[in-house]
């Protein structure tokens, strides 16, 4: 079957972008460090529950990046790659959906259905990534890559708004309190998610690169086959292989701040309200953003833009560090909206051009890997590194003003570490060259 590559099937593509970055937004970015600061970790200080809160990511992570080649060389070896997406896409909106149970204090299992949301999340993206490939040409795939980040951030923006309608005025809703409505918002998030999946199940169609396809244990010791070779024909290659290691740097830098912000946030003294309309100001900047990303790639060039994304994240990461004012995080808000569509999609259009004729699902499993790789060294480090300091600085604090400048501190150095996974990041991006395959 030729590959379907009409404006449907491209609009198909992207709506899935619509469809899951409700849970970005609203869970993972929004309400899931708050609440879980606020009310499932309640009672322990700020440094642990950001530590609980970092491993939990970093856990989930590591799950991901364990499966994601292996699922990666299984979906290539015939039309799976959408089959993968959906399952994976509704078995996320279920542990979402199961987030409105979790009751107060029971941060265990708060982190379970938040570690499978956040597995099914990232695996799902392996697939839907891999068809960008069938639905978009070469030429058109910057272009195609920032309209479906553009779309993301518009829906999860416009879902995230009604849910923070939701929390500042809960009557409107007929709900009882702001608690409530976080829970709710859990479930909107869900059906959200499982709702616009259909447009992608409906309109979009994949290729069939792999026609000698096997089942069962003979498909998977094939998939193990597959991406040994691929990985060695990757890594044999240096300017790929650097690609690759720069990727897994700066992306880490980028996933970190999304899912540690708020906690940040939180731990250095902002109000929730403050926190939820700067999330907001994200989405709907970054969503024109995104769209004139896609426009300056074809003027400067695909590498050059991911710098000017890389140098942005950086700057964003020092005015975070050091920022007091609510102003302050309001003007990071903008920065980090105006780069962060940019550098995702770019990486990802970027990359497609290292790979050959129906492996798309395969190479996107090693792309996806490293990146998870480095999502669970960056939550992680900024938990590992606010513990650090909380422990050989808190001998010295006697008053309770003390011991919360401690704490604050603690946070600001745990989120200024990041700054050092921009840097090398880009110094390997520099090193790969500038010409792909």
């Amino acid at each position: 079957m030729a590959v379907n590559r009409n404006s449907k099937s491209i609009w198909g593509w992207a709506m899935y972008d619509w469809a899951n970055s409700a849970f970005a937004t609203t869970v993972m970015a929004g309400f899931f460090p708050l609440f879980f600061k606020q009310y499932w970790s309640m009672g322990t200080d700020i440094n642990t529950s950001t530590a609980l809160l970092g491993f939990g990511n970093s856990a989930a992570s590591l799950l991901v990046a364990l499966c994601a080649p292996i699922l990666g060389a299984l979906a290539d070896r015939g039309r799976t790659r959408k089959r993968f997406l959906i399952w994976l896409a509704y078995s996320g909106s279920l542990a979402t959906a199961l987030l409105w149970a979790v009751p107060k204090g029971e941060w265990g299992w708060a982190i379970i259905c938040y570690g499978v949301g956040t597995i099914c999340f990232a695996g799902a993206n392996i697939f839907y990534d891999a068809l960008l490939v069938d639905v978009a040409p070469a030429p058109d795939r910057d272009r195609v890559s920032s309209l479906g980040y553009a779309l993301g951030y518009l829906g999860g923006g416009l879902l995230f708004m009604l849910n923070v309608l939701m929390v500042q005025h809960p009557r409107w809703f007929g709900l009882t309190d702001a608690g409530q409505s976080v829970r709710y918002s859990f479930l909107s998030v869900a059906l959200w998610w499982a709702g616009f999946t259909i447009f992608l199940i409906v309109w979009v169609h994949e290729e069939n690169n792999s026609p000698g396809s096997v089942s069962g244990v003979h498909s998977l010791m094939n998939g193990f086959r597959q991406l040994g070779n691929t990985a060695m024909r990757l890594f044999r290659q240096k300017s790929v292989g650097l690609f690759l290691l720069a990727y897994w740097c700066y992306i880490d830098g980028v996933d970190t701040i999304i899912r540690m912000a708020v906690d940040y946030g939180l731990s250095i003294g902002f109000g929730s309200g403050d926190l939820m309309l700067a999330l907001l100001l994200v989405q709907f900047v970054a969503f024109p953003a995104a769209l004139v990303f896609g426009k300056l790639s074809s003027r400067w060039g695909t590498r050059n833009c991911i710098y000017l994304a890389i140098a942005g994240y950086a700057v964003a990461t020092l005015w975070g560090a050091f920022m007091k004012e609510r102003m302050d995080f309001y003007m990071l808000a903008v920065i980090i909206g105006l780069f962060q569509g940019g550098i995702q999609a770019l990486s990802r259009s970027y990359y497609t051009g290292f790979i050959p004729d129906g492996q798309s699902a395969e190479y996107f499993g090693l792309f996806n890997m490293m990146g998870k790789f480095a999502a669970i060294i960056g939550p992680g480090f900024v938990g590992m590194v606010g513990l650090m300091t909380r422990k050989m600085l808190l001998p010295a604090a006697s008053t309770p003003e003390q011991l919360q400048h401690v704490g604050q501190l603690a946070s600001r150095l745990g989120i200024g570490s990041i700054l050092i996974f921009f840097i090398v990041g880009a110094i390997l991006l520099h090193l790969s060259g500038s010409k792909q395959p």
